[in-house]
């Protein structure tokens, strides 16, 4: 018999970052990314908790989730809390109360940029609580 857990999708394996130093790079890793991610994530039936998690070379991890209307959430671990400033100095967004960030879907590449030398390794991932509020069923 089928248990939940054997029909969850495997999330694709951890990969080493290269560091990406010029717009060209990053819209083409961001190209590259929506690739990937829609091989491995039917939108349809999960349109939400999809994304990518950076794990970072100093400690923590971003999982970064774009939304319907092209805005970005982040989810910064509290290990990870160290690149608040960074975020806020790449993105003009002040930090939040919590570690939900919300940023406009216009600062991408300078977020991207912004964290790029501080990226240890990234992950494509299925399912992610970024805390969005759930349909009741």
């Amino acid at each position: 018999m089928d248990t939940l857990e054997d029909n969850k999708p495997a999330e694709p394996g951890e990969r080493p970052w290269i560091v990406l130093t010029t717009t060209y790079d990053v819209e083409a890793w961001i190209d590259n990314y929506n690739r990937e991610l829609q091989l491995h994530v039917d939108a349809k039936k999960q349109p939400n908790g999809h994304g990518i998690c950076f794990g970072l070379e100093h400690g923590g991890e971003i999982y970064l989730h774009t939304t319907q209307d092209g805005d970005i959430l982040l989810d910064v671990t509290p290990d990870a809390q160290w690149v608040a400033p960074l975020i806020t100095a790449a993105t003009q967004v002040a930090p939040p109360p919590a570690q939900i960030w919300s940023l406009p879907g216009d600062r991408m590449t300078q977020l991207i940029l912004g964290l790029s030398p501080l990226i240890a390794t990234t992950r494509i991932v299925i399912s992610h609580d970024y805390r969005i509020r759930k349909a009741w069923r």
